[in-house]
């Protein structure tokens, strides 16, 4: 999530500056609402530990950072971070009705203004592909990351995968090709961030290679969790 020269930046970036009213509601749809538990897991996968300071980086409207604060029984300092300050004014927004404080900065991912070792959790949903998948500064995201989090501190990532299963694999594609494609063009009026999306998606890490690409970027163990026979999954990455 960095505010890249215009020729790194991707067709998500115009999606994410110039926000459709509907943002929420298209990623509930796109999801068949599943991102909601999916995410529900890699929040209390970030308490587990009790951490006391979170980043939620790349967090967008601030439903991963407030999650978190809402299933948390021990008060961690929580930060989100965002290059898209519309998204950030409605994660703002949100806290604020759930009455949660947490710390939201308009920032760039390949250059965080956090310490080094500032973080014991580093929490990213559904953003992690936009950092890495054909990005110029993906050396520099992951660089960052390490860098903020404390020895032994997790990367707890929630992401589309690739299903092991061929035949699921197939359907899953398939799905995204046509539905995803279609709706989020559809309701966000936005048709290449949302062909974009599919396409990365398909494209993306399977397991085994997101494990190793981990390793290779500063992670000493990294574990997995499938979720939706694949579709999606929960990484912990440990430094």
């Amino acid at each position: 999530m960095s505010q890249n020269p215009p020729e790194l930046k991707k067709p998500l970036y115009g999606m994410f500056t110039d926000i459709p009213p509907h943002y929420d509601l298209i990623n509930h749809l796109i999801t068949l609402g599943l991102d909601k538990g999916w995410r529900k897991q890699a929040a209390l996968t970030c308490i587990r530990s009790k951490p006391e300071r979170i980043l939620d980086l790349c967090c967008g409207t601030g439903d991963l950072a407030i999650t978190i604060a809402k299933l948390a029984d021990y008060g961690p300092g929580i930060k989100g971070l965002d290059y898209s300050q519309p998204m950030l004014d409605i994660a703002a927004e949100k806290a604020a009705l759930a009455a949660k404080s947490i710390g939201f900065t308009q920032g760039d991912a390949s250059k965080l203004p956090y310490k080094i070792e500032e973080f014991g959790c580093v929490g990213i949903s559904f953003a992690f592909r936009n950092l890495t998948y054909k990005n110029a500064l993906v050396d520099a995201h992951l660089s960052e990351i390490v860098r903020v989090l404390k020895p032994g501190g997790r990367f707890v990532i929630v992401e589309s995968s690739q299903p092991s299963s061929g035949f699921i694999r197939a359907l899953y594609h398939f799905y995204m090709r046509q539905y995803v494609a279609n709706i989020g063009a559809w309701f966000s009026g936005n048709k290449a961030a949302y062909r974009y999306l599919a396409e990365s998606a398909c494209s993306y890490f399977s397991p085994s290679e997101m494990q190793t690409f981990l390793i290779e970027h500063g992670f000493k163990k990294v574990e997995y969790k499938p979720l939706f026979f694949g579709a999606a999954g929960v990484y912990v990455a440990t430094k």
